[in-house]
């Protein structure tokens, strides 16, 4: 699928509710891989996946090869969610209310995002024998 734009609300804690929309905002390379996004009031909540179901193998493979640290510096915090059927991570960072500075910074962590699934998928190719 095609991205365009992602739009950014704000959740309520207490309820999880979704209270405001705080931005549209055009994305690129990447953003495919986005399952959710929302402002906790504290951070901004990114879900990614591997945008695609993987077979069994695959699924430990990615795990243990994929570079967390790629996205050293960018975002607050990286880690795995595990309550999902493919892999996915939730990171998080700063939210900006300064509409160009937090598009950029989306964008570089969708790029990010984008690398590192393209690298994962190549590092495991081959690796299915020591996986199953």
């Amino acid at each position: 699928m095609d991205f365009s734009a992602v739009v950014l609300m704000e959740r309520e804690k207490e309820t999880n509710f979704l209270v405001k929309e705080l931005g549209s905002y055009e994305v690129h390379d990447g953003a495919e891989y986005i399952t959710k996004l929302y402002y906790d009031g504290e951070k901004v909540n990114l879900y990614f996946d591997t945008n695609k179901e993987v077979e069994d193998w695959e699924f430990s493979a990615i795990y243990d090869l994929f570079d967390e640290d790629a996205f050293k510096g960018l975002v607050t915090s990286i880690e795995v969610y595990d309550e999902e059927f493919n892999p996915t991570w939730i990171v998080t960072f700063d939210f900006d209310e300064d509409h160009n500075v937090f598009a950029e910074r989306l964008n570089d962590i969708c790029s990010v995002i984008a690398d590192a699934m393209e690298k994962v998928f190549k590092d495991i190719e081959g690796k299915e024998e020591e996986y199953k």
